[in-house]
């Protein structure tokens, strides 16, 4: 029983994804749930924000407000995000015809997208600082918010798409998680501290909570790469540019990030995504094709994830 529960600790995240894709193919595979399909997505929908919410509430216990500063490698890193996207969108308008369009709209999304709000507790667990990357994050969604509205239009017309009403979309979409969770854990902190010292001593609370969630993220993942309609060639291009992008983006994070003497944090800001945001990013302003996409890095990152725990594990041992 200790091997087995070692083995479940150090494979969390492989065990995690593997137990979502398995439970969603399982439970589709079963007819007489057919009818329960609505109810368990929408129960998804609620409970993994709030799985969300718990563990960003957890990191942010053991961060103080202060320490959410903004530093030049986060500028940088910002500045290479927005330049890749701008890059990827500006191949759109210059030819706009191409038969890569569908492929090229999934780069963008994968190089637009913000850092994952599970990346503090990721980045804990490799040993960097969670109070960094949480600062860059807020960093880059506000970045975001401002600059998918500006250049999606030119890159993918949308009609009736305008400044205003996309900016306060993408803020209300990503923002709440990001600040209320940093609310209460200062408002915990400063009306009932023996809880708030709670909550901080509990390390591992947070990365569990992040299991959980990532589970029921792969799940939602399956069953959109089994139901989406696409051609199996469109599924092989997307999941190749997500891959690339990926591996592009973790590699020119520690490169920026080890400058600064922040390697951990630079890879996990740059290459940890909000695949939910590029999933919803695709269906919202660009074709549901490049959703998929979202789907991809999600296993893409995660793999990543867990390669470089395994490596943090073993080099500790």
């Amino acid at each position: 029983m200790e091997t087995l529960l070692r083995f479940a600790k150090n494979w969390t995240l492989p065990l995690a994804m593997i137990a979502g894709a398995a439970a969603y193919l399982i439970y589709a595979s079963i007819p007489w749930l057919d009818g329960t399909h609505r109810a368990a997505a929408e129960a998804v929908a609620v409970v993994q924000p709030l799985l969300i919410f718990l563990m960003l509430f957890l990191t942010f216990c053991r961060i103080k407000p202060r320490e959410l500063r903004l530093r030049g490698w986060h500028l940088r890193l910002a500045a290479l995000q927005l330049v890749l996207f701008a890059a990827a969108a500006l191949l759109l308008v210059l030819f706009p015809e191409t038969h890569l369009r569908v492929l090229i709209e999934s780069a963008m999304l994968c190089l637009l997208c913000p850092t994952a709000t599970a990346a503090a507790v990721v980045t804990s667990r490799l040993g960097g600082s969670a109070a960094s990357i949480s600062a860059y994050t807020m960093l880059i969604n506000l970045a975001i918010a401002v600059a998918a509205p500006l250049l999606l239009p030119l890159a993918h017309p949308h009609e009736g798409l305008s400044f205003l009403p996309a900016f306060c979309t993408i803020i209300r979409k990503v923002f709440p998680l990001l600040i209320c969770p940093l609310l209460a854990a200062e408002l915990v902190r400063r009306l009932w501290p023996k809880l708030h010292a709670r909550c901080a001593a509990a390390k591992d609370a947070a990365f569990h909570l992040w299991a959980v969630s990532l589970a029921l993220a792969i799940a939602v993942t399956t069953k959109a790469i089994v139901h989406e309609q696409v051609h199996v060639g469109y599924q092989i291009g997307i999941a190749g540019v997500s891959l690339v992008c990926c591996l592009m983006q973790f590699a020119l994070g520690k490169r920026i990030g080890a400058r600064a003497g922040r390697r951990i944090e630079g890879g996990q800001a740059l290459g940890q995504k909000n695949t939910v945001f590029i999933i919803w990013m695709g269906y919202t302003f660009l074709s549901p094709i490049t959703a998929l996409a979202g789907g991809f890095y999600s296993v893409w990152h995660n793999v990543v994830n867990s390669y470089q725990l395994y490596r943090q594990r073993k080099c500790s041992e």
